[in-house]
C-alpha cells in the first residue's frame, strides 16, 4: 500500500475509446477532456474528423501507435485507434479521501462486479443518493470504460469514484481509518433497516456470481441483508445498492446529518 499515495492518472481519468464515444465527449461543453490520443494508422476522413472536433473543444491531440492505443484503452478490439481521457472531477484515490480533513461517512465497496452495467447503474444510483464515495477497485471488478458510462447515462464522469488497488486493500485500508465494514449478503440475520452504524461505514456489496469474496469476509464488522418477504432469493446487485443508498439518505433526514 506504499505507493497509494502516488496520483496515477487513473485516479483523474476516465477514459473512453472507439470514435463516437470520443467525438460524443469533446462535443460535450459540461465535460473537461484532457487530451486524445489518435493512432497513427488511423488516416484520412476519420482522423480528420477526430482532429477538427478537438481543435473546436481546444483539446490537444497526440499520436501514438495502434499498440500504444490498444494498451491505454485496455480493449484490443472496440478502440478504434482513438481514446479521450476525460477529467472526472470527484474521482480520487481512496488513500486521498481517507486522508481527508472531511474523509466520507458512508462509501460503498465494489467487490468482484464485472458485469459493466452493474458497476455503471451503481454509481448512477450512489450518486443520485448523494453518497460521498463508490470504491472502485483497480483489480476483480469492471474497468471504468465507455459501457460502465453508458450504463450510467453519462453520471460515472462525475461519480465520487475512489480509486484502490483491490477490495482486500480497500477494506484494510478503510478498517484501519475507523470505519465498520458491512457486507450484504442473503442469508445474513441482520438486516440493512435495522443495523445500528458508526459514525464513518462502508457497505461491500458481492460479485453477481460469488458474492463478497473471502478475502474481504474476513473483515467484515457485520453482515447483513435486506429483506424480502417475497419469494425471491435474491436481487441484483445493483438493484441492492439502490435499496442501501436510499435507506441512507432516509437515515440522514431522520437525523439531520449528512451522508
Amino acid at each position: 500500500m506504499g505507493d497509494e499515495s502516488v496520483i496515477s492518472p487513473k485516479d483523474r481519468f476516465l477514459t473512453v475509446y472507439g470514435r463516437k464515444p470520443v467525438l460524443e465527449a469533446l462535443d460535450d461543453a459540461a465535460l473537461e477532456v484532457d487530451k486524445v490520443i489518435l493512432a497513427d494508422t488511423v488516416r484520412g476522413p476519420n482522423a480528420a474528423e477526430i482532429q477538427r472536433a478537438a481543435k473546436a473543444a481546444g483539446v490537444p491531440v497526440q499520436r501514438a501507435s495502434a499498440h500504444r492505443v490498444k494498451v491505454l484503452a485496455g480493449n484490443g478490439k472496440q478502440d478504434q485507434g482513438v481514446l479521450a481521457d476525460v477529467v472526472a472531477p470527484r474521482m480520487r484515490s481512496l488513500h486521498a479521501a481517507l486522508s481527508d480533513g472531511r474523509p466520507p461517512s458512508r462509501v460503498l465497496l465494489l467487490d468482484g462486479i464485472t458485469t459493466p452495467a452493474n458497476v455503471g447503474m451503481i454509481l448512477r444510483t450512489a450518486t443520485a443518493a448523494g453518497l460521498e464515495g463508490v470504491v472502485v477497485p483497480r483489480r476483480g471488478v469492471a474497468a471504468l470504460d465507455p459501457m460502465v458510462v453508458k450504463a450510467s447515462a453519462g453520471v460515472a464522469f462525475r461519480a465520487p469514484v475512489l480509486r484502490c488497488g483491490s477490495a482486500r486493500e480497500a477494506a484494510e485500508m478503510l478498517t484501519e481509518a475507523g470505519y465498520g465494514i458491512y457486507a450484504l449478503g442473503a442469508s445474513a440475520r441482520g438486516s440493512v433497516f435495522d443495523v445500528d452504524l458508526p459514525q464513518r461505514a462502508a457497505f461491500v456489496l458481492g460479485g453477481e456470481t460469488n458474492g463478497v469474496g473471502a478475502e474481504v469476509g474476513e473483515l467484515v464488522t457485520e453482515w447483513v441483508s435486506i429483506p424480502m418477504p417475497g419469494e425471491v432469493e435474491s436481487l441484483n446487485v445493483s438493484a441492492a445498492a439502490a435499496v442501501l443508498s436510499f435507506e441512507l439518505v432516509r437515515r440522514a433526514k431522520a437525523s439531520g446529518t449528512r451522508r
